[in-house]
């Protein structure tokens, strides 16, 4: 395939589209909604799966350089015990690591690298896309600044829209979707510069889905000597109905201030980590509402599909939205270049792969996926338990991981032994 395609969104899902195709020698045009891409967010999780993907882009070494190596996922109660815990990226067995990282830093990685490779003339800023149009064999769009002035109209061979949770594009295709679903969960984000805990590259999880939180480092270059920057999530969850709409929008600039949540952990002192004094150890802290939307029957229109959280946005449980987007990126790649000439084929194959499996994961993420433990332990033993075994066993904990990890692609022998996504071989026809 050598026609232009042309990408809505430069976030995470769309700047490793464009980096994969102009790998693949596809030319490609990004438009943009902002007038300046900033390093906006808090910390993320890659995934051996996506960090796979984002070696072959020649991406890792930049990533661990800004990032922190997970070595361990643990689960502990509201009281600091210890329920559960994994070993991760190459410490468990997988030939890459999981990657936590902050993800303003990671969208700079991409910029960069898409300015660089891609170049600056098909990075398209301040342009959003107001309408798309497919006919046989082309898909025009048409383009206007912020401000809604008209910046005319783009024609490509094929559109794919990576534009987020709040997609033009998708809403175009669905316009009686209406806003995303609300589980009743807020969710309280910030970074702290504070002394490591555990051993340093330990991702935690404390108490259950009603009052959870979260920690993980995601630099080891803390603002003073002896510290690290920790991305924290303190999540609370209220009953609502099925129909409810939260307050805030799910977006990465609305601020909150940690008195609305730091009495809910005042008393949340382990021996091996003070949570209050980490939340206070944050400079700002920002609100976002836990949502996700309903799978869709189907993604492309034409010569036009869905990408990323344009896609399948999910719940933040598992760290899969941004890894699951650099698939469905790397995997787009892979169709294209298995089936050339053919927009159609490919991106029958590229959804039929897709769409299925991050359905699963959408699904997976509402029973709580991994995170299942924390609710069985709180609801058989709300008080503490003496013997964990006595509570619920290793069997039933391996279990609920493991099927986790099959769910989200990236059981550890069938990653490390399948072939990059991008590779045209495993997208042809037996």
């Amino acid at each position: 395939m050598t026609d232009e395609v042309l990408i809505v969104g430069g976030g995470i899902g769309g700047l490793v589209t464009a980096l994969s195709l102009h790998q693949a020698g596809v030319p490609v045009r990004v438009y943009e909604a902002v007038p300046r891409i900033e390093p906006l967010g808090v910390g993320i999780n890659l995934l051996p799966h996506a960090v796979r993907e984002m070696e072959e882009l020649d991406l890792r070494r930049a990533l661990e350089a800004d990032g922190v190596l997970c070595r361990e996922l643990a689960y502990y109660t509201k009281r600091g015990q210890r329920i559960w815990s994994e070993p991760r990226g190459e410490e468990a067995g997988y030939r890459w690591p999981q990657i936590s990282i902050h993800r303003g830093a990671l969208q700079m990685v991409l910029l960069r690298a898409a300015l660089e490779r891609v170049g600056e003339d098909r990075i398209h800023l301040g342009h959003r896309v107001a309408q798309v149009e497919s006919d046989a064999g082309v898909v025009e769009v048409t383009l206007e600044d912020p401000s809604g002035r008209s910046l005319g109209r783009a024609q490509g061979a094929l559109l794919v829209a990576a534009d987020g949770i709040h997609s033009s594009v998708r809403r175009q295709f669905y316009p009686d979707e209406g806003p995303p679903r609300w589980n009743g969960a807020i969710m309280w984000r910030g970074v702290a510069d504070a002394p490591p805990y555990l051993d340093g590259r330990t991702m935690i999880m404390a108490g259950h889905p009603e009052l959870k939180f979260v920690c993980y480092p995601i630099s080891n270059a803390g603002a003073r000597p002896g510290h690290r920057c920790i991305n924290f999530i303190a999540e609370k969850r209220v009953p609502v109905s099925d129909d409810a709409t939260p307050e805030e929008r799910e977006d990465w600039t609305r601020r909150a201030h940690i008195d609305d949540f730091l009495p809910l952990y005042e008393d949340w002192t382990f021996d091996w980590l003070d949570v209050p004094a980490l939340i206070r150890a944050t400079d700002a802290v920002w609100i976002y509402p836990m949502v996700d939307r309903d799978p869709l029957p189907r993604w492309t229109f034409g010569r036009a599909t869905l990408l990323g959280d344009a896609a399948h946005p999910m719940y933040p449980i598992g760290s899969n939205g941004a890894s699951q987007a650099i698939l469905d990126a790397r995997a787009l790649t892979g169709c294209l270049l298995a089936h050339p000439g053919d927009v159609e084929r490919a991106l029958e194959r590229y959804e039929a792969d897709r769409r299925p499996a991050t359905a699963r994961i959408v699904t997976a993420n509402r029973g709580m996926g991994p995170e299942l433990p924390m609710q069985l332990v709180e609801e058989r033993a709300p008080d503490g338990f003496e013997r964990l075994q006595d509570v619920i066993s290793d069997e039933e904990l391996s279990e609920i991981a493991d099927g986790y990890k099959r769910v989200a692609g990236f059981a550890v022998e069938s990653l490390n032994a399948r072939a990059s996504l991008a590779d045209p071989q495993s997208w042809r026809e037996p």
